[in-house]
Order: structure tokens, then sequence, then C-alpha cells
């Protein structure tokens, strides 16, 4: 099968409009996690959450905003950023596709204009509607923007679905069905409907008094997670395709691991994610011995990250090193898992692994080596990225430079 590599990337996260700024502040150890002023959340136990740091709106013209839900435009700036970055390729329409992942979709599109509706004003409900919530609204309007007619594809799986876009958009390369791919994941659900829904789950961290150390993967002292939203996407193409045209080669694509655990509809499950991590190393035809580091999933809720520490050390050792950027950004839902495979696949490239902010005092049930006080400087030949989504979605990434 053909190598599947990455050529361009673009992010916009609680940290930073562009990929290189959120990078920067990832090695910089800064937290994007603020408090909300909206008056609804007074009304919930949790008020804070990673918030864009940079508007969509400052670079996308107002006419086309108000006809995108906001999910959309974080896909579009981010797509934007990832295709300029690999040099905007010429390739056939047809063997150009579009894979982007969400959790919700356009959530907040569809509780304002239903909010109109229970206020007697269902005339102005927007025509464009319907286009703003679906889940598929993303991937459609980028591939309009490129012209890409190779299929626009959705995976819908809470909180894997980037890193499951991922995986979907690598097998495309791979099995010689595009030769270019813009995938990765988008969200943008802080809204008053989902933050209550997570906080009668006690699912959030309760630190309103200390938004920037709330997320805090790993610690003995953890609470829940706290919501962010962002965008996240990589160019990937054949091997054989980048180079024929010159390409920048940031990374490859190993391997994938995709499992269910059908177990529990939202309980960790570290059986289901230590065979998404094995099938990720057997697709990639790598051992544990070859892999130096891992991206966690790590949310910061006290079962999650014991059951993933679990599942890391029984797939491959403890010796990797091990990071959580959750703890800066905040759970991106749907767009977390290609953000933490962007961050695997920069430490593949850099030889650098961010530290896991506000770690004071590890969980003794925690038995992996995590990177914490200062970005860990060392060579990484091949890094694990894990995502897993309620639902008993498991996705595991592997990146090799």
């Amino acid at each position: 099968m053909r190598e599947a590599v990455v050529t361009g990337l673009g992010a916009t996260t609680p940290l930073g409009g562009d990929l290189p700024s959120t990078w920067a502040a990832l090695l910089a150890g800064k937290s994007g996690v603020t408090l909300i002023e909206d008056e609804w959340a007074a009304e919930i136990p949790s008020r804070i959450a990673g918030r864009l740091l940079v508007e969509p709106t400052e670079s996308i013209p107002r006419h086309e905003a108000r006809r995108l839900d906001r999910v959309e435009q974080m896909a579009l700036v981010a797509s934007r950023e990832a295709w300029k970055d690999a040099g905007e390729p010429e390739v056939d329409p047809v063997r150009l596709a579009v894979v982007i992942g969400t959790g919700i979709g356009g959530a907040i599109t569809m509780l304002e204009q239903y909010e109109m509706i229970l206020d007697g004003k269902a005339r102005r409900v927007s025509p464009n509607t319907i286009p703003m919530l679906m889940p598929n609204g993303p991937s459609a309007y980028v591939s309009m923007e490129l012209g890409a007619k190779g299929g626009a594809r959705t995976p819908v799986s809470a909180c894997a679905a980037g890193a499951e876009a991922i995986a979907f958009a690598a097998d495309l390369i791979r099995l010689n069905k595009a030769d270019v791919v813009v995938t990765g994941g988008a969200e943008a659900c802080v809204h008053h409907l989902t933050m209550t829904a997570f906080a009668q789950m006690r699912a959030l961290s309760t630190r309103n008094d200390s938004p920037a150390t709330a997320s805090r993967p790993f610690d003995v002292t953890r609470d829940g997670f706290v919501m962010g939203e962002g965008a996240a996407v990589i160019v990937l193409e054949s091997e054989e395709f980048a180079k024929a045209r010159g390409a920048r080669i940031h990374g490859r694509v190993a391997g994938s691991g995709i499992t269910s655990s059908a177990a529990h509809i939202t309980a960790s499950d570290p059986e289901g994610q230590t065979r998404a991590i094995g099938m990720a190393l057997t697709d990639a035809g790598l051992t544990p011995l070859d892999i130096d580091h891992v991206h966690a999933h790590a949310t910061s809720t006290p079962q999650g990250d014991v059951a993933e520490a679990e599942a890391i050390a029984t797939a491959l050792g403890t010796h990797p090193v091990v990071t959580a950027t959750k703890s800066m950004t905040g759970h991106l839902i749907g767009a977390s898992g290609a953000l933490g495979a962007m961050s695997a696949m920069l430490s593949v490239r850099d030889g650098i692994i961010p530290a896991v902010l506000n770690l004071n005092e590890i969980d003794p049930e925690i038995k992996v080596d995590v990177a914490v006080g200062a970005p860990r400087e060392t060579q990484v030949r091949a890094a694990v990225a894990n995502s897993f989504g309620f639902g008993g979605h498991n996705v595991s990434l592997v990146f090799t430079p």
C-alpha cells in the first residue's frame, strides 16, 4: 500500500489562531482556559472553557460568516492554513477528498434558531439553518472551497471524531482512492445547553476561581474536564504524489487502530483502548519498543485518566514519554483527536514533547512516564496519539518521520 504523508498543517485553538502560535504556546506551557462571562454561565457549576483566542470572523468576511455555523467557520480557517502550508497542490479534483470529523456539528445554530421559534419568531429563522446545523457542514464547505470531488466525509464519533477522520483519510491514500486528502476535526459547542448537560453528568471541572489550573490530567486532584473549542486540519498525500511535486513532508501516518468497547455509553474501557493501540502498531509494522512518545487522550477526569494509563502500560510498557495537551487547551471534543495527532506528529518532527500543565502531584495509580515541568527534548522515532469518545469509540494513530 502507498504511504500517507503529511504536507500541510492548520489549526485555530484557545492558544492561537494558527498552528505555529498554538504549537509555541503548547511548548511554553500556556493555558487557553478562561472564565465564561456570558450571563447563562452563572446558572451552572462550571463556568470555564477554552474558547478561541482569535475569532474566525477576523479572517472570514462578514457576508460569508453569517451563512456559516461557528464550527464551519473554524474548519475553513484551519483548512485554508493547512492548504497554504501544503503549497496549494495542483491535483485532479476527483482525486482530492475531504474528511473532517465533529462530535456535535452546528449545535449553536440549532439551539439559537430553536430559541427564536420558542420566542414566537419563527418567521425570522434563517433559511441557512439546515446547512449550518448539519454535522457534515464543515467537510462540505471545505470540499466546495477546494473543489474536492473525491468525496466529503464526516465521521461523527464523539471525542474520537477528529482522529477517526485522519485514520479514514490515511486509508483513502493507502488504498489509492485519493492522491490528496484534507482531514481533521472541528467543534464549537461552548453553549448553555452543552455546558449544562455535561455539568449535570458531573464531568466538568468546577475550579471557577482558577480557570488556568482547572484542567490537570493525571494530577491526583483532578476533578473533571474543561470544555474547549477549535479546529485542527492536516493535508495528507501519497508519498509518491508529494515527492513528485517537491512538497515538504512533515511526517507520515504510519498506522491506525479503531475499536469499539461495546461496554458502556460513557465509561472508559482499558481493554478496548489497549486493542486500538495494538492494532495501530500492527498496522504500522512496529513493536512497543519502537514507540518513544504517546499523546494521551487524558481529559482530566478521575476515571478516564487511570483507564488510559493502564491501557498505555499494557499495550506499550512504561518507557514512552506521555503528554496531555488538554491541560492547556481544554477538551475540544470532536477536534481534540486531530489536535492531539498534530501534537504527536510535531513531536516526532521537532524532537520535543510538551509538558503536562498543572501536574503538581501525579496520581499514584498512574504508572507511566509523564512529561512534567518542562518540555522533554528527545528523539521521537515514532509516536502514538490516542483519542477516545463516548459510545466506546477508541482510535489510536501512529506517526513516524
